[in-house]
């Protein structure tokens, strides 16, 4: 790369999972002589000015808040997907589109040599064109579930053609519900489309051709244009003196002797799912850490009225029952932790797989059917089923699916295949890092 240090300016989606993988990427290029402006509202970038290093935000990352207009239905706390009502959905998005001048203001002001930005405001690299500025689509999302969706823009009544990934009609039906959810008199679909339309001559992408290259390669077909993986973008796991609860009780266990169970900042589960994972877990006799999550406007709900009765005196010094929030890398870092109960987002996914810690899926929702299936296709996990397509989770599967791939002799198999495709990611990840790097100064270099 050349000597001149040149600037970014990011725009994720607003919502932890996508500011996340954004930021992971920042650190990245903050290495490669990039300086990089992540830029969201107040209410995300709180919980990043708490947690990240002050050397770095003060040297080569700084976050820059953009306002929304502020509303009576959407006051400023509700600029985040993170604990908004369903309902308030649509007016987010809106809002969002709404700070199209305030973008053009701090593009005007920070005057950087390209822009990335999400799959949800087509309006971005409309605003850095104006500017003669280069902008570039970032997907935080699995290539397979990309593909899925792009299949259905494309053809909805049609077959997915891998067979590994061909979804159920409820699956179906909440694609379509997804792709035509309209905000602002714009459909997602439309939003999607745009949004790689207007990327540069690529689109960069979360994921390793090590576990997605047909899917990357599918999803390039799809839209015409060239799909550039950045790698797993998962964070070095750290420890510190607030999470030392945790880790004595895992210091406590033997190695590869305990499961932790997490369904990641924004999928929130019914007191039956609850109750279903709980006896699930407690029929394993398996040790774990449970992270319990209730949604923010939920205040009512209480720990131990929504697990069975009894529940935690049973378990004992077998398990730990954590509320609200724990420190996922940090667990699945450590070498008492031998598998990874979760709902498949991709970050989680790929935060499992990285670590070397099988995962045992059980996917709700969105792209997590998907992620679950690719983890089950590459053998670095395994699905917990539903006993029919819309039914919950049983206690009985779940429970026999945990010993699985606890046991020493039935989840060898795992276990080697894990450590294998980590490893070889990890080998890999510097080499297309440099492709992803190649590309971005022949951007900048041509804006």
């Amino acid at each position: 790369m050349d000597s001149k240090q040149h600037s970014i300016l990011m725009l994720p989606w607003l919502a932890h999972g996508h500011i996340s993988p954004f930021l992971e990427l920042a650190k990245k290029l903050s290495q490669r002589n990039f300086n990089v402006y992540l830029c969201s509202t107040p209410i995300n970038l709180k919980h990043f000015r708490e947690t990240l290093s002050l050397n770095l935000l003060s040297s080569s990352i700084q976050l820059i808040d953009i306002h929304l207009p502020s509303s009576l239905d959407l006051p400023p706390h509700y600029h985040t997907t993170k604990n908004l009502p369903s309902h308030l959905l649509s007016a987010l998005i809106t809002t969002f589109d709404d700070a199209k001048p305030a973008f053009f203001t701090i593009l005007k002001t920070l005057k950087p040599d390209l822009v990335i930005y999400d799959f949800l405001q087509p309006w971005v690299p409309i605003v850095a064109h104006e500017e003669n500025i280069e902008a570039v689509l970032f997907l935080t999302c699995s290539a397979a579930s990309y593909s899925v969706l792009t299949h259905c823009i494309n053809d909805p009544n049609k077959d997915s053609p891998f067979q590994e990934l061909n979804f159920s009609k409820d699956q179906g039906d909440k694609i379509i519900w997804f792709l035509d959810y309209t905000s602002n008199g714009v459909t997602n679909k439309e939003r999607f489309l745009g949004c790689i339309e207007r990327s540069s001559s690529f689109v960069l992408i979360r994921t390793s051709n090590i576990i997605e290259a047909k899917y990357v390669d599918h999803f390039c077909g799809l839209v015409s244009k060239e799909i550039v993986p950045v790698g797993p973008l998962v964070q070095n796991p750290t420890r510190n003196g607030d999470d030392e609860v945790i880790m004595e009780w895992l210091d406590k266990k033997e190695v590869s002797s305990a499961v932790f169970v997490s369904f990641g900042s924004e999928c929130f589960l019914s007191k039956q799912e609850i109750e279903e994972i709980a006896h699930g877990l407690e029929l394993s006799t398996v040790s774990f850490i449970w992270v319990v999550r209730f949604h923010g406007g939920e205040k009512t709900r209480v720990l131990h009225e929504v697990l069975p009765e009894g529940f935690l005196e049973r378990i004992g010094d077998m398990g730990m029952v954590v509320e609200g929030w724990a420190p996922q890398a940090k667990i699945l870092g450590h070498p008492s932790v031998g598998g990874f109960m979760s709902h498949c987002g991709w970050g989680s996914t790929l935060e499992g797989v990285m670590l070397s810690v099988p995962i045992i899926a059980m996917p709700m929702n969105v792209d997590q059917p998907f992620n679950a299936k690719l983890v089950v296709e590459i053998g670095v996990g395994k699905e917990v089923k539903r006993e029919n397509e819309n039914e919950r989770f049983k206690r009985e599967e779940v429970a026999r699916l945990i010993k699985q791939v606890m046991d020493q002799e039935d989840g060898k198999e795992v276990r080697t295949k894990v450590k294998e495709v980590s490893e070889r990611m990890r080998e890999k990840s510097g080499e297309q890092f440099d492709l992803v790097m190649e590309k971005l100064v022949q951007i900048v270099r041509k804006s």
